[in-house]
């Protein structure tokens, strides 16, 4: 007998029963001798290990280093020890004697206006940043050609010098040492700007770089009364140890003052954040491809064991009790998983150094190849953990066959659950998994709903593969033998269409529901909500000007519809008299209090809001201060009528209480605030206005002539053209979206090494039916339509199966949380359909051959 031979090569003796009092290394030493011959049928287990918990490990390392790189060159992306920000508002003589107090201080502005030629023909919305002399405190900006930044900034003559954004050249079509006006200053380009050092911590700007002096600001005219400019000012401290006293002392000091304080420390928390989620959810599908590989550590085990049970059988004939034999492939699998997990180590730790080529002028990651043990311990967890979850039931099935299997090849599987000790490990391994996915989650909650969302599509996959064997089984009769015997493999005993639909089914279903979103995303933004949007935005308009200027509006734009309002800038710095740095605010409220926020004040509701509880004000109100709120945001911030609202405006705080709370479109990208105040409130506070103009039917020239006429009529006035933000955003959307769908397909990579894993499993039946059928005079033509069939089958049940799960995921995601139209896309389903049958008949037919080249008498031997 082949095991019995196999067997003594293992041993140097006949009987076990005296080694059996050492037999945990005496099981360890029986399976080294047995991996002796190599890791053949453990290669899509490796593979499984390795890929997700390279994904895992990848995810987390690239997030640690870019975490890391903030922290470490916190100075530089800040430009400063500690910053300080005021909108739409100097530093009092008081709060700048405090700073100028600290140690060396740099003073710069931030607005959107508008860079125009001179001779009018051309103009484009550029992010503006005016600097003074110090600056920058920490780092270094980096330019074409080199030369030092006052040198590049200063006056020559009537006219200012300029670095702008290699993009605002391409816009405008000029080139370094070209002219163009800013407001009221003329301004020449003399350098191409290729490194700001603080850029990351001011955030995304969707418009182009250009950094001028603060004299070339003022010469502009820009800041006005009412102008939306963010006044920053860094300090560079003497010791920098001393920020948090600081921070303390500035709150304390100047309760009022309304700005917004940042330290080194924590120079880029927005970007932050964002890396922390993204990284949260890559590690999430990470996690996916891992428990879905899962699946193929199962069939690749047993497939293996399988194989393996003469050796089982012999070493039962030898005295070998149970236990052992279950030690012995335990210890096999384990060393095995730990191959595949530092197989996958290995290449997650080399992502963040291959990321770093690509990302280093986007993102603060290194580009030295550094290891982060704390991203590699995870990873290397959760790969054992999924291994012994997936592992121990089919070792436990395993160790129940019998001494007699030795003489026979057939009609022992083990059926039934395996014993209660393997039942209890192999949960005791799942809840540590689900334990370690919700400990190692930065938002728990998203962390659960997902787990919860997997066991729910294994049970669902589940019944889905029971109801296809159902109806396989009760299916009428068909004529064709190819087919007849496709549907009898569907439903036998052992047959592959659990693991194919659950393999299959997890990886397609994140694809349908990543693709869904984002389709929907995508055509919102260039479809619906660009017809429904202004053309047109308009910023710091003047009172002095408003009359002015709607006159040239309605000359460029006959047919639009002007709208405009007041516009002010405030913080939130209390609810309820409580400060919002002591509450605890949901992730989606958070936003609301996160700098400053435009508020207006109203007479009477806005027309693109409805209110769905309490009442407006009376157009002459003049009693206590009132505030409308947004409805959606009072309920994450846990609010109510009557409740009341503090906002630092001008570096005044204002109370108000909360009158009334008002259904807000945002999605219509028109006029919308949180916030409106009633009229009284603001009385005699200076303020710009903000418009927008509205015409659908307006064409591409019409937009073209409004832009350049009102820039050229009115310099000091922003004007931000929807249609082009919409674009900007259409693009990173699709750059998002193309690395989750990059990251989406590692769990259907997954999938395909599962089914491939399954198809390797069922072999060992497959060629049992197939020498069968030969023997009694089916073709090799016919066995293969009965395995293309079964495959074409499965795979469309499966991708059925998918759209309909993804397609309910995305629409959920899209119109209950994002709260947009929802609708399904007929190219999602046919490429969902395809993809789901090419890997399925693909990949079945590819192991058909090995099967149907089976010879007949070794096979009929063992029956």
């Amino acid at each position: 007998m082949s095991g019995t031979v196999a067997v003594r090569r293992l041993l140097p003796t006949i009987s076990l029963r005296p080694l059996l009092a050492l037999r945990p290394l005496f099981a360890l030493r029986l399976a080294l001798r047995e991996m002796r011959g190599g890791l053949r049928g453990f290669y899509i287990f490796l593979a499984c290990i390795a890929l997700g918990t390279a994904a895992i490990a990848g995810v987390n390392s690239l997030s640690q280093s870019i975490s890391e790189t903030i922290a470490s060159q916190g100075q530089e992306l800040l430009a400063g020890d500690i910053r300080f920000e005021l909108n739409n508002r100097v530093a009092t003589a008081d709060e700048r004697a405090f700073l100028q107090g600290l140690g060396e201080v740099s003073v710069s502005a931030g607005l959107r206006s508008m860079a125009r030629l001179p001779d009018g023909s051309n103009q484009a919305l550029v992010e503006l940043k005016a600097v003074d002399g110090a600056y920058p405190l920490y780092g270094k900006l980096e330019s074409e050609p080199a030369k030092p930044l006052p040198e590049l900034l200063a006056k020559d003559g009537e006219v200012f010098g300029a670095v702008a954004a290699p993009l605002l050249l391409e816009r405008l079509g000029i080139s370094p040492g070209a002219e163009i006006l800013i407001g009221n200053a003329r301004i020449r380009v003399g350098a191409v700007l290729a490194s700001e050092p603080d850029a990351l911590s001011d955030g995304f700007g969707f418009a182009p770089r250009l950094m001028i002096s603060s004299d070339a600001l003022v010469a502009s005219g820009l800041v006005q009364t009412g102008s939306l400019v963010e006044h920053t000012y860094k300090v560079r401290l003497p010791d920098p140890a001393d920020v948090p006293l600081i921070r303390v002392q500035a709150e304390t000091r100047f309760p009022s003052a309304g700005w917004s304080i940042r330290t080194s420390g924590n120079a880029a928390p927005s970007l932050n954040a964002n890396i922390t989620r993204f990284s949260q959810f890559l590690t999430l599908v990470g996690l996916t491809a891992l428990i879905v590989g899962g699946v193929g550590v199962a069939n690749a085990v047993r497939s293996y064991l399988d194989g393996k049970r003469s050796v089982i059988a012999t070493f039962k004939c030898l005295g070998a009790p149970a236990s052992l034999v279950a030690m012995i492939y335990l210890a096999q699998i384990l060393m095995i998983a730990l191959i595949g997990i530092a197989i996958g180590l290995v290449l997650g730790a080399l992502i963040p150094f291959v990321a770093a080529q690509f990302l280093a002028g986007l993102l603060p990651v290194s580009t030295a190849f550094v290891l982060y043990p704390s991203a590699l311990g995870l990873a290397a967890l959760f790969g054992l953990l999924t291994a012994l979850t997936f592992a121990i039931l089919p070792l436990g099935r395993a160790r129940r066959v019998p001494a007699t299997a030795l003489f026979r090849q057939q009609g022992f599987e083990p059926a039934g659950l395996p014993a209660l000790p393997y039942l209890a490990g192999a949960f005791i391994c799942l809840a540590g998994l689900a334990g370690l996915a919700v400990w190692a989650a930065y938002d728990r909650s998203i962390s659960l709903i997902f787990l919860g969302a997997i066991a729910f599509a294994f049970i669902v996959l589940r019944g889905v593969s029971l109801l296809i064997s159902w109806l396989a089984r009760r299916s009428p009769r068909v004529n064709s033998p190819a087919l007849r015997l496709a549907i009898g493999n569907i439903h036998r005993p052992g047959a592959l269409t659990p693991s194919v639909v659950l393999s299959l089914g997890l990886g397609l279903t994140l694809l349908v529901t990543l693709a869904l979103i984002d389709g929907n995303l995508r055509r919102e933004l260039t479809g619906d909500m660009a017809e429904r949007a202004p053309n047109f935005f308009f910023v710091d308009i003047q009172g002095s000007e408003i009359e002015g200027f709607r006159s040239v509006l309605a000359g460029a734009m006959p047919e639009g519809k002007i709208i405009e309002v007041p516009m002010l800038r405030g913080r939130i710095v209390a609810l309820n008299g409580e400060d919002v740095n002591s509450r605890n605010v949901p992730p989606g409220g958070q936003w609301v209090l996160r700098g400053d926020r435009g508020i207006t004040y109203a007479k009477n509701r806005p027309e693109n809001s409805k209110l769905t509880e309490g009442s407006w004000w009376p157009e002459d109100y003049g009693g206590e201060p009132l505030v409308s709120f947004s409805a959606e945001e009072a309920r994450e911030l846990g609010l109510k009528l009557g409740d009341t609202v503090t906002v630092n405006v001008l570096g005044r705080n204002i109370t108000a209480r909360i009158a009334n709370f008002r259904e807000v479109e945002w999605e219509s990208l028109s006029i919308n605030f949180v916030m409106v105040f009633s009229p009284n409130t603001f009385a005699g506070a200076p303020h710009a206005w903000l418009a927008t103009i509205i015409d659908p039917d307006a064409s591409a020239e019409e937009e073209a002539a409004v832009l350049k006429r009102v820039t050229n009529a009115y310099p000091t006035i922003t004007s931000v053209r929807v249609k082009d933000a919409l674009d900007i955003v259409n693009t990173l959307l699709g750059q998002l979206a193309t690395a989750v769908r990059a990251a989406a397909a590692v769990a259907l990579v997954a999938s395909i090494l599962v089914l491939a894993g399954a198809l390797a499993a069922g072999n060992r039946a497959r060629i049992h039916d197939a020498v069968v059928l030969k023997t009694l005079g089916a073709t090799r033509a016919t066995l293969i339509r009965a395995f293309s069939y079964e495959y074409v089958i499965l795979g469309l049940a499966t991708a059925v199966f998918a759209l309909f799960a993804g397609g309910v995921s995305a629409w959920f995601v899209v119109s209950r949380i994002m709260t947009l139209p929802s609708s399904f896309l007929p190219d999602v389903a046919v490429g969902t359909i395809v993809l789901a049958l090419v890997v399925t008949v693909g990949i079945g037919l590819a192991g058909t051959w090995r099967v149907l080249g089976q010879k007949a008498a070794p096979v009929l031997r063992e029956l």
